[in-house]
């Protein structure tokens, strides 16, 4: 296959063309190994790509428990940088939340940390570096972790799918060394040109008409929204950001994907013989196959109809009624109206947080792990954060250790998650009980806007 330098920036994926091997379920201290590697990313017209990935690889090796199983992983820093791991979306013992500078110091080069903690909730989970996540995530540290129901849901089988985008060089075939760009701290976040399913391109799954299958979805990019559909196949939401919905819900159009977001679709395959369904991503006036299902046998007779709901994972519920009120206030950015903001203990102008390397603010700060806490919270304690969105851009707020009710409009509880997505000038308030002692991030998961300013953190007493 050949491909021109002008093609290759318009294709929309590429990737390894090979599957991680899942790790296993045991319980003992299992090492994984962060280290340069040069992988074949690109097609074979294009020589390889060095990476940093876990074992390796990119995503790296499936971690993959029963619910209530521990999780036991020495990770070892084989990497010229230091290094964390975040268990992204686990609600966790503090201490093994993996975020450098907050929960534990950064591993350096040539050392290890040991994470032991049980995986109390069932879902659609990943881990990723957090020590200059911007850079790290986006040369491929990142893997999935999947905590199964303890008894088996009714799918003839499941896909793990994790979509990410990389910016390459292609006169290189390198990942393109532009980390902490002005632009991308201040604008959208990193948007790679090359994007790939499970690190392959136009990845593809041979399926039987009528299958039903399971696909677990993770946006592991640094800053892509992804907008996805289904096409030849009939599908039904049943959990978003590991959590289960009471009702499953029917996919019956495009649905927003924001980076760090999963979801669980449950499918079946209603595509002909000799044909294929896909799921696709729209990105403007051109739609793409991320993965194609082709339907090579007969399956069941006929589609199985609404699925039912997976078992609920159990949670505290909020207390509107007598919740503590918080604001969180997002300014900044390109084409804001932001004129500056405390930096260092003192007032900055914007020209003064840009040289060093800030945009954003929140509640009129530059935010980080340095400074005090967005709020000191009470065990038990219901939180209803009101965050307001005064930028240009959209944003993923993620809350690290707990989950929250995203609150509709009417009042009511909505989707339970841990990463909501604000487009610009959105208002959303969101609840969660305060179940889970120390001190947790709240930050943007639009990497380098967390790198530049949109960062907080909570302590829970």
């Amino acid at each position: 296959m050949n491909i021109s330098k002008r093609d290759f920036l318009r294709m929309s994926a590429a990737g390894l063309a090979y599957m991680p091997n899942a790790l296993s379920a045991q319980t003992d201290l299992l090492s994984v190994t962060a280290r340069v590697a040069d992988v074949q990313l690109l097609p074979d017209d294009y020589g390889k790509t060095q990476i940093w990935g876990f074992d390796g690889i990119a995503p790296g090796p499936e971690i993959r428990v029963t619910q209530g199983a521990r999780v036991k992983r020495r990770i070892i820093n084989d990497l010229p940088d230091p290094t964390s791991t975040h268990w992204h979306g686990i609600r966790i013992e503090n201490a093994m939340d993996g975020v450098a500078g907050l929960t534990q110091d950064p591993v350096r080069p040539g050392q290890s940390f040991d994470y032991d903690f049980v995986a109390p909730d069932a879902g659609t989970y990943w881990y990723h570096a957090h020590n200059r996540s911007f850079e790290q995530v986006a040369r491929g540290l990142q893997g999935a972790l999947i905590v199964e129901e303890p008894e088996p849901i009714d799918v003839d089988r499941e896909e793990v799918l994790i979509l990410d985008d990389w910016r390459i060089d292609p006169e290189t075939a390198q990942i393109a060394d532009t980390f902490g760009a002005m632009h991308d701290l201040s604008h959208a976040g990193r948007i790679g040109n090359y994007i790939t399913t499970n690190g392959t391109y136009n990845l593809a799954r041979k399926v039987k008409r009528h299958e039903r299958l399971r696909l677990r979805l993770i946006n592991a990019s640094n800053a892509r929204i992804f907008q996805l559909g289904l096409d030849g196949l009939e599908g039904w939401v049943v959990a978003m950001d590991g959590m289960p919905l009471a009702t499953p819900r029917p996919v019956e159009g495009p649905f927003l994907l924001s980076s760090a977001q999963r979801v669980d679709l449950i499918v079946d395959v209603t595509a002909e013989m000799g044909s294929a369904g896909h799921l696709v991503q729209l990105g403007g006036d051109e739609t793409f196959s991320q993965v194609a299902f082709e339907v090579t046998s007969d399956g069941a007779r006929a589609p199985r109809g609404t699925p039912r709901p997976l078992p609920p994972n159990a949670h505290a519920m909020p207390d509107l009624a007598n919740a503590r009120d918080i604001t969180l206030l997002m300014e900044g950015g390109a084409m804001g109206g932001m004129r500056g903001a405390m930096m260092g203990g003192r007032m900055s102008s914007m020209r003064d947080m840009m040289q060093a390397g800030n945009f954003w603010a929140f509640n009129g700060a530059v935010g980080g792990m340095d400074g005090p806490p967005l709020a000191e919270l009470s065990l038990g304690e219901t939180v209803r954060l009101k965050i307001t969105n005064d930028t240009s851009f959209p944003h993923a707020m993620h809350l690290h250790g707990m989950h929250f009710y995203e609150i509709e409009r009417d009042g009511s509880l909505g989707a339970f998650r841990d990463t909501t997505l604000l487009d610009r000038g959105e208002v959303r308030a969101i609840a969660f009980v305060a179940d889970n002692p120390g001190k947790w991030l709240l930050h943007c998961h639009m990497l380098s806007h967390a790198a530049s300013g949109m960062m907080a953190w909570v302590k829970v007493a």
